[in-house]
């Protein structure tokens, strides 16, 4: 599962597919009860820096747009089409000046997950990694066609790392525990607490086991506890009541392939992007020609700009016409890859899930012709099956569109259907994860 195979241990490079694994159970040592302690301290720093990012980014949000709540999308459209394109002038000018200054401050060294996990045993330069984060979350508060997620992962990891270095423990549990900080960053921010876990162990570690998964759970926990005192607490998604459907089934068996064929297209669009980012002073020029032309395709289509939760939600109540569906589909994958490929930092996991619900919303609105069905349903499995194949995470996929809609159970077998046909044709075509795919080469 999402690369965890015990044939694939060791292989650790970026071209097998799913992830280069960590560890194997039996690599790790006994988790000593200091250990625990340090999983209890990742846990409620995580949480606390995830909270203290979110309110970043709602700051930011509302100075940019004077968003207040609601709705990301209502306030971006009230704003206007010139500021929209002067917002997204200003968020790549921060994002290019931002990463310049921060990297002459900080020197060499990455501030990568993927890269720090499966390169660099776990360690992570704290001063970097939190200022990659701060102006990662700052940047999508202003309309950066990016995901949120990457600077709690980025912020819990570094903090996890630091504690081990305090700690003086070895490169295993370092590991592990950058891994589980990384999972907890994006179980607070989204209330994940079981899909931040899975993601710690199928996506970061490349591996299920007890041993291993003990302190991702314990991490993620506490880490969503902790930010309930500032976050909130319900689903991400408003998902109306799907009933299970033969109609939905039959759907999901035909709709997965071509969802992986998707999820390949767009994992290489990621690495194209990220094999041409900018060094030197084209690191300050390029965000802000590729943010202002963001800017611009927003003045007709608003819902590019932020992570892509806007376009979910609205294909969640079939709120998107055919023409639009197209425009999209075809316009935020190029708006998050350009942005990432002009050099700044962000997530890809709620731009993924755009992605996803614009294929199943499309399909699905052709398919009710022949078959009615329910549209909210449609655009959940398109999600969870792009998902799980560009994360080449099946497992954690499902469980996350469990808990970021908490009211999806009549679809868990049209869910099955989709993410394991979406696996098989992205494994038949050896796509590596869209996490692996930005490792540098070595």
């Amino acid at each position: 599962m999402g690369g965890g195979r015990s044939g694939d241990r060791g292989r650790g490079t970026a071209g097998a597919v799913g992830q280069p694994n960590l560890l194997a159970p039996a690599d790790v040592p006994a988790l000593s009860a200091r250990f625990w302690v340090l999983v209890v301290a990742t846990g409620v720093l995580a949480g606390l820096a995830g909270a203290a990012l979110m309110a970043l980014l709602y700051a930011s949000a509302h100075l940019t747009y004077s968003y207040r709540s609601g709705s990301f999308l209502a306030a971006v459209e009230q704003a206007g089409a010139v500021r929209r394109v002067v917002a997204l002038a200003a968020a790549g000018t921060v994002a290019g000046l931002g990463w310049w200054l921060l990297r002459w401050w900080t020197g060499p060294g990455g501030s990568e997950v993927s890269t720090a996990l499966w390169r660099d045993g776990g360690r992570l330069p704290l001063r970097r990694s939190l200022g990659t984060a701060v102006l990662s979350v700052v940047i999508v508060g202003m309309g950066a066609s990016l995901g949120r997620e990457a600077a709690p992962r980025l912020a819990g990891a570094a903090l996890a790392s630091r504690l081990c270095d305090w700690a003086r423990i070895g490169t295993a549990h370092r590991r592990l525990l950058a891994a589980c900080g990384a999972g907890a960053g994006m179980a607070c921010v989204y209330n994940v607490p079981l899909g931040g876990a899975l993601l710690t162990l199928e996506v970061m570690l490349g591996v299920l086991s007890l041993r291993l998964a003990l302190p991702a759970l314990a991490t993620s926990g506490i880490a969503t506890a902790v930010s309930w005192t500032v976050l909130p607490t319900g689903p991400t998604y408003q998902l109306p009541e799907v009933p299970l459907s033969a109609s939905l089934t039959v759907f999901a068996v035909l709709l997965g392939p071509l969802a992986g064929l998707v999820s390949v297209g767009w994992v290489r669009m990621i690495r194209i992007a990220h094999e041409h980012r900018p060094t030197g002073w084209r690191l300050v020029v390029a965000p802000v020609l590729v943010f202002t032309a963001v800017g611009a395709l927003a003045v007709p289509y608003p819902q590019l700009l932020g992570n892509g939760k806007d376009i979910v939600q609205l294909t969640l109540g079939a709120q998107l016409a055919a023409p639009a569906l197209v425009a999209l589909l075809f316009l935020k994958p190029i708006a998050t890859a350009g942005s990432l490929g002009s050099g700044a930092s962000g997530g890809l996991f709620t731009p993924t899930l755009a992605v996803g619900a614009l294929l199943g919303s499309l399909a699905g609105q052709g398919w009710t012709h022949a078959w009615p069905g329910p549209a909210a349903g449609f655009a959940v499995i398109g999600a969870a099956a792009v998902l799980a194949a560009a994360m080449q995470a099946p497992v954690a996929a499902i469980v996350l569109m469990l808990e970021l809609t908490r009211t999806v159970d009549a679809l868990m077998v049209p869910l099955l259907f989709a993410v394991t046909g979406a696996m098989l044709v992205s494994r038949r075509l050896d796509t590596p994860s869209i996490y692996s795919v930005r490792l540098p080469a070595q």
